[in-house]
């Protein structure tokens, strides 16, 4: 049996607790999905530096998923526009069962190895492209179909399990072994072993945006003003990496297409906008770069 399909022996009599210590169970499980992902540190670098060259050469983040590792595939690319100004066409994902399984369990979808194979085709992956294939069983043959066709494009293909000696780990190219162990709630993966996979995404799809200059120290100096909430967002990020006053920022971003990073450069080195843009064009969008030039 599955290590994520083994009952928990700490929590035989799950049902039999009182409110307090039924809540604590489950919150202090979730401490194996943070050192499940500390453990999975070397594999998690050895993607990065390995994704890297290709996403500066153009690629694309692909995820392919089923149910819970779907969704959260799914969800960690629509993230990446807003947070990083990431181009929307450049994170993509396929759900087994697609879009409408999102919000309602499509049955059978997962167990299609050659619908997930087909689905990856149909996104035409290239050499330069990052698949990111989630599966907390390790075994879902959706998943391993959609392996199997972005090794064939040429694609980097990233394996993530919560089951050592995965069927996923073992067909990427690089395989991240997330072992949360027995769920409180036995075969629940969206419990701790989601956790585990949404913490994996997260610590990778970061760090890959800060090694693409998409962070200026720790400010997110590409997000996207979508709303007005991340309107007043930009404003404070201006002030607190320029120490500029409110309006100077206000009028700065508005010369500046609202880019966070454009209204530093033009603030910090008191130049113009074309200047500004000129610099962080040439310094590959670093901030760092843009102002020591």
């Amino acid at each position: 049996m599955l290590k994520t399909e083994t009952p928990s022996s700490s929590h035989a009599d799950l049902d039999l607790y009182p409110s307090a210590n039924l809540l604590a169970a489950f919150i202090d499980d979730q401490i194996a999905a943070v050192e499940a992902v500390r453990a999975a540190l070397p594999q998690l670098q050895k993607a990065l530096d390995a994704a890297l060259p290709r996403i500066r050469a153009g690629g694309r983040l692909l995820y392919a998923g089923a149910g819970t590792s779907g969704r959260l595939g799914v969800l960690d690319s629509v993230e990446l526009p807003p947070t990083f100004g990431w181009p929307r066409e450049r994170a993509v994902a396929v759900l087994a069962g697609g879009e409408g399984a999102m919000f309602k369990a499509v049955e059978g979808a997962e167990d299609d190895r050659a619908l997930g194979a087909s689905d990856i085709a149909a996104l035409k992956p290239t050499p330069n492209d990052v698949l990111l294939a989630l599966a907390a069983s390790g075994g879902t043959p959706y998943v391993l179909g959609a392996i199997e066709a972005g090794r064939a494009a040429g694609a980097l293909t990233l394996g993530f399990a919560n089951n050592p000696d995965a069927p996923v780990t073992a067909a990427a190219d690089i395989g991240i072994t997330l072992d949360t162990g027995p769920e409180v709630i036995s075969g629940s993966t969206r419990l701790k072993a989601g956790s585990a996979q949404k913490m994996a995404l997260n610590t990778f799809s970061s760090s890959l945006m800060v090694k693409l200059n998409k962070v200026y120290g720790n400010l997110m100096v590409d997000v996207q003003a979508t709303n007005a909430k991340l309107v007043r967002r930009t404003v404070a990020l201006t002030m607190r990496a320029t120490g500029c006053d409110e309006a100077t920022a206000r009028a700065t971003l508005d010369q500046c297409a609202q880019s966070v990073k454009w209204a530093i450069v033009v603030i910090k080195l008191r130049t113009t906008p074309a200047e500004a843009k000129h610099r962080l064009d040439a310094a590959h969008g670093s901030v760092r770069a843009a102002l020591a030039a």
